[in-house]
């Protein structure tokens, strides 16, 4: 009885296939039981893994947004939590000064993040490389000042608190509340990339980050779609900002250093360029890593006598973990991923390069 050959892998035969969202069925089975875990998380998890669930979903609609900017558009940005800081003092400024509520507010962020991408992404249409990187860094610098002089002359020297949001006559307070609000912030931001990087923009971008003289050439708005990748990825961060703002009940200068910016470009980096899933992967590790750290440190006999060295110490990891990545691993933790799924796409086969051959 004959048996029909079982095919080595996963094969593309037309444009439709080529822009499914699922393609193999491993990405079926991984999405089923992410969802799966993410519906039962909320009921299951203690309000610290709760958290630690919300960080990650707030730190992956920024690293979303970077990821548009820096890995498919080629912008490079150190800006990023200078816009975060501009959406969070957004919403802290109208709802204290106005009592604004959260469907006034959150609008607003996104307006003032889109004027600051627009002025701020100037400068790419002359810029390119480490000079843009440079120019962005006025970005931050300037929001986090007028941050601190609002904060010095209204004398809030703890920062602005801001009262829970109101969602359909409910209050947003309690962990499990915030996550579904959150989780479907990260699902909507995460869509909605998904289907810009499939039209027409998205290809755009692509040929400007591969070759901006060979996209001019080939009739695409240069200059429009850059400004564009500005005004969309600033939009995203300044809403993140505003939705950080309303979860911790306050906004404070102090929270938007220099390094968060460094954070999100090592989520992107971690995650892998060029990824909307190396975008999140990168968003959980950098999240989740800190407290790694902590965990490790406090299994340690004496555990008491690092905790004055735990600062230094995550930094210290943190910078080696980024030089280990960009030398052992430059596709990041989506290029660990895809190997993986490679494996099971193409098992029981496995593929081996001729001799002689590239890899």
């Amino acid at each position: 009885m004959s048996r029909q050959p079982r095919a080595s892998g996963h094969f593309r035969i037309g444009y439709a296939e080529d822009l499914k969202l699922i393609q193999t069925p491993l990405e079926r089975w991984a999405l089923a039981a992410l969802l799966v875990v993410l519906g039962g998380l909320p009921f299951l998890a203690s309000p610290f893994l709760l958290d630690l669930a919300n960080q990650v979903f707030l730190a992956s609609i920024g690293s979303l947004a970077l990821m548009l900017l820096t890995g498919y558009a080629g912008q490079v940005s150190l800006g990023h939590a200078g816009l975060l800081a501009a959406g969070a003092f957004t919403v802290g400024i109208l709802a204290k000064e106005l009592g604004a509520p959260f469907w006034i507010t959150l609008p607003a962020a996104a307006l003032v993040g889109s004027l600051l991408g627009l002025l701020f992404g100037l400068p790419s249409l002359r810029l390119r490389g480490l000079y843009l990187a440079v120019s962005t860094l006025a970005l931050h610098f300037l929001v986090v000042y007028c941050g601190g002089e609002y904060e010095a002359r209204r004398g809030l020297s703890t920062g602005i608190v801001i009262d829970p949001p109101s969602i359909g006559g409910h209050a947003v307070t309690s962990a499990r509340a915030w996550y579904f609000v959150l989780g479907l912030a990260a699902t909507g931001t995460l869509l909605l990339s998904l289907n810009l990087l499939r039209s027409g923009t998205g290809r755009a971008w692509a040929a400007i980050r591969a070759n901006e003289t060979v996209a001019e050439a080939l009739g695409i708005g240069v200059a429009a779609h850059k400004l564009l990748a500005f005004v969309l990825s600033s939009l995203i961060t300044a809403v993140a900002g505003a939705l950080f703002g309303y979860y911790r009940g306050f906004v404070s200068v102090e929270a938007f250093s220099l390094f968060l910016s460094i954070q999100y470009v090592a989520m992107i980096i971690i995650g892998g360029m060029g990824s909307l899933l190396g975008a999140l992967l990168g968003a959980l590790f950098v999240t989740l890593f800190p407290y790694g750290i902590e965990a490790a440190l406090g299994a340690l006999p004496g555990a008491q006598r690092y905790a004055g060295a735990l600062f230094a110490v995550n930094y210290t990891a943190f910078g080696l973990v980024m030089i280990l990545f960009l030398v052992l691993e430059p596709f990041g933790l989506v290029g660990i991923w895809r190997r993986i799924e490679t494996y099971f796409v193409l098992w029981p086969f496995k593929y081996r390069p001729l001799a002689g051959r590239p890899r």
